[in-house]
């Protein structure tokens, strides 16, 4: 319900105080036509305007569902009206230079709904009242009634609980007014409509209640709401005959409570509060594990096992960081001494340790290595293997968009550093240079770490998902990346800010596109082993001609994006700039395709003939003259072109092996990974995983294949490790709290229970002249302390749970974590029952010195 009480408004002048509206005090019921009347300067549109949130009041109160607004902000006024409060003017107030939909739309777009919800719910609202053909007009092509039905509409477009209508009807002729009247009438039946009128036959025709207003007060009011409409009936407490049993005790207790009842909601307030200091730290303790929990297990998620071929040994170079800030031999000589920290991180990036991942993947796959396979959420098997994808609808000065590997890393001329620095991380941490990637093959990761927004999952080798972040966006990065953004303006920026012709890079505007655009997008695959002709019995590599390679893509086969996703509501612990991700079905499909290719057959069948220079593998650098008389014969009939093209490729490959050449050429071996990724549920899942491992390298030790030994560099395990050390610290103190705090309680209720006692003395007096025993008053305090245990037992639980919605919101405004604070049932359940027991333990001392008091002397106290 909407309720004034006691509204005064003034307003100051020149000449004086101008009493608008005075002491008008009126409850609204939520559905019901409400027509206010009187004569120009009564204070009628003030009242509207107040009631809107337009207009301050000077004092009184406006109560909206039973909430006070005198303490509103202006951003709470702001939510008022734009959420449940529906406007229609006199003069339609409408924007004359936007059309009929644009009018509707306004109030949704403040509200921030999108452009399809926008559009569907405002032409909704002009079908409603009957303009569903004028959604492109101005309102300068229309009549007064229809500029009406346009402002009806957008007040309606909300869906407010409150329609107010200041003189909806005043500039419109009579045929015309009886139409809004009757669109008027037909929406106050499912809300509140307050309509301000100089036209009283019009108001007692269509309005169920008619308010009358003179000099700001009001006169008459046709039909007030109740007192019993406004608030429901008290329930009265009903006395049993007198009997000292001790549901009688229990009753005659509550009687009496009842008859103070702002006493016993104190008293039980202040029981309370020892429950709610207790259920607000279970609250934080419950929702801080929980959330370290979620973060435990998406970091498991996110932050796999990961088992690469190469491993380097990370605790050195960890030490010789550690060693660099922590304490060392102080020298007094006047000298300065060199720190030994490069010889040691030289050291570790050297000491790198080859792991027999061709075994270790037999043991994964075998029954054996089954423990593993149940523990483990998934098993992710990763190749040495590039793909090379290719935007054919887009170039740049220096020819077609390379997607994969990234080609914006190499004409921003950054593909040096982004090198250097892959030297010393490991593949899984430095995959964001790309934008190409690969999905899970395990459904159940897959749907773990993304969600569908749009189309549908990959079915076909050749169909792959674009990635965006929970807010529908995806980094320019990321768009440039794939050619759908321009690359050369970026390089060209990029360039001049290198050159010192600016100072920064301004940031370009935000570019939207629609979900079919980027389901439209397609890219062209082409593998390892094309970019290689054959010229006599040599292959060269073609990859820099680009005539040859337009060529290849025009005839490559087609990849097109099916499926839009984004991170699932649980991945927290990755962020993502957005990119392409393709199936484990496309890699399978390269690998085929490329074994079966001519030039990698040709090195398979020859493993000790070097493809790409028609020689064995030697580290000698390309000489002509060590070329025989045909070699000689078919160079000379090469142009010149392509003569550096073969030495190039000669050169190139003079240090090459075998095993380098069927990588270069993207064989790969599926029973040979280059990283085995294992991921775990939760963090104990981990833990016992890392355990497998060891057990596995034990077992292999035993028996005598050392080479087998697993080696692998969990940091974020024992990091998160020591995050869980500190949690449990901080709930055995947590604990320690709550225990102060239920002895604290616990004295509390007891000396509320003797205030209590010594306060109703001559009631003892009087339950002892009834021929009531000791026994009996015991039980009647005994039962007050139960009622008073059980009424502050629930009502600290209640006050806990509200109160952890405003400490949620704060933590979540200041750290972004939702729920921080959450008291489960089972705790609450529990907490009462605490209460309970600990008030009656209090009570018992009181109640046995009440038990003991002399009847004629409690009856002589006041």
């Amino acid at each position: 319900m909407l309720k004034c009480e006691h509204l005064v408004k003034d307003y100051v002048t020149g000449d004086g105080l101008v009493h608008a509206i005075r002491d008008i005090t009126i409850t609204f019921r939520d559905n019901e036509f409400v027509s206010i009347l009187g004569p120009s300067g009564c204070g009628k549109t003030t009242l509207l305007n107040i009631i809107g949130g337009l207009d301050n009041y000077t004092s009184g109160n406006l109560i909206i569902n039973g909430k006070s607004t005198k303490d509103y902000t202006d951003k709470d006024w702001d939510t008022y009206r734009n959420h449940r409060i529906g406007f229609v003017f006199q003069s339609y107030n409408l924007i004359m230079h936007q059309s009929v939909l644009s009018n509707v739309e306004l109030a949704l777009t403040l509200t921030g709904v999108s452009k399809e919800e926008r559009r569907r719910r405002a032409v909704a609202a002009l079908e409603r009242v009957g303009l569903h053909d004028q959604l492109n007009k101005k309102p300068t092509q229309m009549s007064g009634g229809q500029m009406q039905r346009v402002a009806i509409a957008r007040a309606l477009v909300n869906d407010p609980d409150i329609l107010l209508a200041d003189e909806p009807t005043g500039a419109l002729d009579s045929k015309t007014s009886l139409q809004i009247m009757d669109l008027l009438k037909e929406i106050a039946a499912d809300r509140l409509v307050i309509m301000v009128t100089h036209n009283p036959e019009l108001a007692h025709e269509y309005s169920t209640r008619i308010v009358e207003l003179k000099d700001g007060e009001i006169m008459s009011d046709s039909d007030p709401v109740s007192e019993k409409e406004e608030k429901n009936e008290e329930k009265k407490g009903t006395l049993k005959k007198p009997s000292m049993s001790f549901w009688t005790a229990l009753s005659l207790s509550l009687n009496n409570l009842m008859t103070k009842k702002g006493r016993t909601f104190l008293t039980a307030f202040a029981g309370s509060i020892g429950i709610i200091g207790i259920g607000l730290i279970m609250s934080i303790s419950n929702g801080v594990q929980n959330y370290i929990t979620s973060v435990e297990n998406d970091t498991m998620t996110s932050y796999p096992i990961t088992i690469e071929d190469n491993t380097m040994d990370m605790s050195v170079l960890m030490s010789a960081m550690a060693d660099m800030g922590g304490e060392s031999e102080s020298h007094d000589d006047g000298k300065i001494h060199t720190k030994n920290f490069a010889n040691k991180i030289l050291s570790s990036i050297s000491q790198t340790e080859s792991n027999n991942l061709t075994d270790f993947k037999k043991f994964l796959e075998s029954d054996q290595g089954k423990e593993f396979r149940d523990v483990a959420k998934a098993i992710e098997y990763g190749y040495d293997l590039t793909l090379h994808v290719y935007n054919p609808n887009a170039r740049t000065e220096k020819g077609l968009v390379q997607v994969a590997p990234n080609g914006l890393l190499d004409k921003i001329g950054m593909n040096d550093m982004i090198a250097l620095r892959d030297q010393f991380m490991s593949s899984s941490m430095n995959a964001g240079n790309e934008v190409w990637n690969k999905l899970p093959d395990s459904e159940k990761l897959r749907d773990d770490e993304y969600e569908l927004v749009d189309g549908k999952w990959p079915a076909a080798w050749n169909e792959v998902v674009i990635e965006v972040d929970r807010n529908n966006e995806i980094s320019d990065y990321t768009m440039y990346s794939l050619g759908l953004m321009d690359q050369d303006e970026l390089v060209d920026n990029f360039n001049d800010l290198q050159a010192g012709k600016i100072d920064e890079i301004e940031p370009g505007e935000s570019v939207t596109y629609t979900k079919d655009e980027l389901l439209d997008t397609t890219f062209k695959l082409v593998l390892n082993s094309d970019f290689y002709e054959k010229s006599g019995s040599m292959w060269i590599d073609k990859s820099d001609d680009e005539e040859f390679v337009d060529q290849l893509v025009k005839n490559a086969p087609e990849v097109k994006i099916t499926g839009i996703v984004r991170p699932a509501d649980a991945t927290v612990a990755r962020s993502s700039m957005g990119g392409v991700y393709y199936t484990q079905a496309m890699q399978d499909y390269v690998v085929e395709q490329t074994n079966n290719s001519e030039i990698v057959k040709e090195q398979r069948d020859h493993k000790d003939i070097n493809v790409f220079t028609g020689r064995g593998f030697s580290n000698e650098k390309f000489d002509m003259n060590d070329l025989s008389d045909e070699e000689k014969m078919q160079l000379a009939m090469m142009d010149q072109s392509q003569v550096m093209e073969l030495m190039n490729t000669m050169n190139a490959n003079a240090n090459a092996t075998y095993a380098s050449n069927m990588i270069k050429l993207g064989a790969i071996d599926k029973d040979t990974p280059s990283s085995i990724s294992i991921y775990a549920s939760t963090f104990d899942d981990k833990e016992e995983l890392g355990d497998l491992i060891t057990d596995y390298n034990e077992e292999q030790q035993a028996q005598g294949k050392d080479e087998n030994v697993i080696s692998y560099n969990d940091m974020i395990g024992v990091m998160l490790s020591g995050v869980s050390d500190v949690i449990n610290m901080i709930s055995y103190v947590l604990i320690g709290f709550v225990s102060v705090s239920l002895i604290v309680s616990s004295i509390m209720i007891g000396i509320i229970t003797y205030i209590s006692v010594l306060e109703r003395r001559k009631e003892i007096g009087i339950l002892r002249a009834m021929g009531a025993s000791k026994r009996d008053v015991r039980n009647v305090f005994n039962a007050e302390t139960f009622i008073i245990g059980l009424i502050a037992g629930v009502l600290g639980v209640l006050i806990t749970v509200l109160l952890n919605i405003p400490i949620s919101l704060v933590v979540e405004d200041l750290t972004g974590v939702a729920g921080i604070a959450r008291l489960p049932w089972q705790a609450g359940a529990v907490l009462i029952v605490i209460n309970l027991i600990l008030t009656v333990i209090a009570g018992l001392i009181p109640a046995s010195m009440a038990s003991k008091k002399d009847p004629v002397e409690a009856l002589r106290s006041e």
